[in-house]
């Protein structure tokens, strides 16, 4: 039977079926449990309280818990696939990677991209917008439908090094997304714990804007 007992300090105990009941809840639970105890210590001896509620609130107690537990494992599951994709991707460091962005990175080499179309468009133009706000709008034409490539030379442009927006504008569709190619640098976790990837061209980003990977460029041979 549950019972409660009352130790030298006055604070009343669960004995018994009760204690095996609550026994191993964690912090969370502590009150929980508390509440339960002072419920049992407190109430009217002449009208006691059904035990058909003390064993609902037990259901209750024992039900928080498993979720307390599936919600404990679902983090570490979650961590720990964190963390293989960050052991797979410091692997690839140095490969070639094709990031979808919405900014890229001018530097002294051309940087390749490209983007997709759903249907033909008849006038196409690729945007970028410096950090003061000024765009430079380049005229792509009449582009069939499926795949579009790019490069961009800031030096034909006549533009400064530095990060540019980007946006692809296209005729009766809506803006396709563009990418960039550049070299996956680094892989790290970032301070709230995320994995954070820093690719040429691009920068910092997500792991999942990167949307292909093409191996490391050979190397030429003496």
């Amino acid at each position: 039977m549950a019972s409660l007992v009352t130790n030298d300090t006055g604070t009343s105990q669960p004995t018994g079926a009760f204690a095996s009941a609550i026994g191993g809840n964690g912090e969370v639970s502590q009150l929980f449990t508390t509440l339960l105890v002072a419920q049992i210590k407190n109430q009217n001896p002449l009208e006691p309280t059904d035990p058909a509620e003390f064993v609902a609130q037990l259901t209750q107690l024992s039900q928080m818990e498993t979720l307390q537990g599936l919600s404990s494992q679902t983090a570490l599951n979650g961590a720990l696939l964190e963390s293989l994709q960050t052991l797979g991707l410091g692997g690839q460091v140095g490969s070639l990677v094709t990031v979808g962005t919405d900014e890229v990175q001018l530097g002294d080499t051309a940087v390749a991209g490209s983007f997709e179309l759903g249907s033909p468009s008849t006038k196409t133009t690729l945007v970028l917008t410096a950090s003061d706000g000024a765009e430079r709008r380049i005229e792509l034409g009449t582009k069939a439908a499926g795949k579009v490539d790019f490069s961009l030379d800031r030096g034909t442009l006549g533009l400064a090094a530095g990060t540019y927006g980007l946006r692809i504008e296209a005729a009766d569709q809506a803006a396709p997304a563009a990418s960039v190619i550049g070299t996956l640098g680094s892989v790290r976790l970032g301070s709230n714990g995320s994995v954070v990837v820093d690719v040429s061209n691009v920068g910092q980003t997500a792991p999942d804007a990167i949307t292909a990977f093409h191996g490391r460029p050979a190397t030429a041979t003496p």
